[in-house]
């Protein structure tokens, strides 16, 4: 099972370097950073000093301009986010929604962290991707936490799950589509629901989000995709026809 941690407009070098530290202890490699403020931040000082000698993780981590670039191959996405979001997926505590995770065998083939910025957090088209939201439980009152210190968090409590550093073999992943799979689709049918007259795009309201939801718990296989995208092209050409 790969795992990636997915730092999301990143603006500050220190926790970059951080991050890196916090997955090498806990024995993860992927680090993937979309549009981060410093273009160059996997070679700035303040990076590499705070990787603390996770220098091989620095090494080995992508920059990337847009989410869709990060998450390819990634068939399960847990977004960050203390607030839940209206129609977006359910929000767990790291440990519960794990748990609930591995129970199911196979496991997902991949599975994404993903990290907003450090002023804003993520953004709700960012968590609506997602599978589940992780709330990390706090202080009442005080939930404030550096962007470093919830990626160790996050990183501690997935290698728990996973059995530590001496886990017994897991069964082979799943044949789950991936998020890209599952992006495409969800795009295809946007098209032909407006086609079909179904989903007005001036005012689509929560009807995406809620598709993005249904499929996520659908956890369609590769070939579902396929038949659903053929749904949709007849769906749109039915629709062409119609207005010849």
């Amino acid at each position: 099972m790969k795992t990636r941690f997915v730092l999301i407009e990143t603006s500050h070098a220190g926790n970059v370097g951080g991050a890196a530290r916090a997955l090498k202890v806990m024995g993860f490699d992927e680090l993937v950073l979309v549009a981060p403020r410093w273009p160059n931040v996997l070679r700035r000082e303040e990076t590499i000093q705070r990787a603390s000698g996770a220098t091989d993780v620095l090494a080995r981590a992508r920059v990337v301009d847009t989410l869709d670039e990060a998450l390819d191959g990634m068939t399960h996405l847990c977004a960050t986010a203390m607030t839940p979001r209206d129609f977006g997926p359910p929000t767990r505590a790291p440990r519960e929604h794990f748990a609930a995770l591995l129970a199911d065998a196979p496991p997902p083939a991949g599975v994404a962290f993903l990290f907003g910025s450090e002023r804003f957090g993520m953004r709700n088209e960012d968590v609506y991707r997602c599978h589940a939201a992780l709330s990390i439980p706090t202080a009442p009152g005080y939930g404030s936490l550096n962007l470093a210190a919830a990626v160790q968090l996050i990183a501690y409590d997935w290698r728990q799950a996973l059995g530590g550093f001496d886990a017994p073999a897991r069964p082979e992943p799943s044949a789950v589509a991936d998020a890209a799979s599952v992006a495409g689709l969800l795009a295809h049918w946007e098209s032909a629901l407006v086609a079909v007259d179904f989903l007005d795009p001036a005012a689509p309201k929560k009807l995406l989000p809620r598709l993005q939801q249904l499929i996520n718990r659908a956890q369609p296989t590769p070939e579902e995709i396929h038949i659903l995208r053929g749904v949709a092209r007849a769906m749109e050409q039915t629709a062409a026809r119609a207005k010849r």
